[in-house]
């Protein structure tokens, strides 16, 4: 089961991305092509360019955008580039460091299993209670279901590294100086400083 999830952050981050952008892009050639056809005073285009409605594509880019922001938090987790504050931790014995930060994945996977259920159980208010307005094509809940879905995936990232850490004591780490090559495998280190 966690084979198929190793790289689903990066294919819906990817998807995400590639989505906002060609909606945006849409969007504002739209309102660029109504703006010509009104200057020009083309009518007939800018009729029918009028007819077409994009008001909602702002939404959904932000909408989009609160999936992609929890999606990679989990993506963070997984590869070790999430934001964690370990400067005094770096500093003791490796046998005392590794039973902090296995401490402080639990925490996290604890923490945001919480944050989970308890946004699943905002989800299921707004999915029962509030009605969607007639102006949005998506409804609210399936806004915040982003929420619960983002925080299990990252209770599990904090579990799979967590799991990882127990059994062979290393933790991910993103080395910024280390770019994967053209041929898969292969890595190529960059200089820091010129030679």
């Amino acid at each position: 089961m966690l084979r198929i999830l190793d790289h689903l952050e990066e294919w819906l981050i990817a998807f995400l991305i590639g989505a906002i952008t060609l909606l945006n892009f849409t969007a504002v050639l739209h309102r660029y092509g109504l703006g010509i056809a009104m200057r020009w005073g083309w009518e007939g285009v800018y009729d029918w360019l009028f007819a077409i409605d994009l008001s909602w594509a702002q939404g959904l880019s932000l909408a989009m955008l609160l999936w992609m922001v929890l999606v990679g938090a989990a993506y963070g987790v997984r590869t070790g580039t999430h934001v964690g504050v370990d400067l005094l931790i770096d500093h003791l014995p490796q046998w005392v460091r590794s039973r902090f930060v296995l401490f402080g994945l639990l925490a996290g996977a604890v923490f945001t299993s919480v944050v989970g259920c308890l946004g699943a159980g905002f989800v299921w208010h707004l999915a029962h209670t509030s009605p969607s307005p007639a102006d949005q094509d998506v409804p609210v809940w399936l806004v915040y279901l982003a929420i619960p879905l983002g925080s299990w995936l990252m209770c599990l990232r904090f579990l799979e590294v967590a799991w990882s850490l127990f059994l062979t004591g290393e933790r991910p780490h993103h080395v910024l100086t280390q770019v994967e090559g053209p041929v898969e495998g292969v890595e190529q280190t960059l200089p820091l400083a010129a030679p």
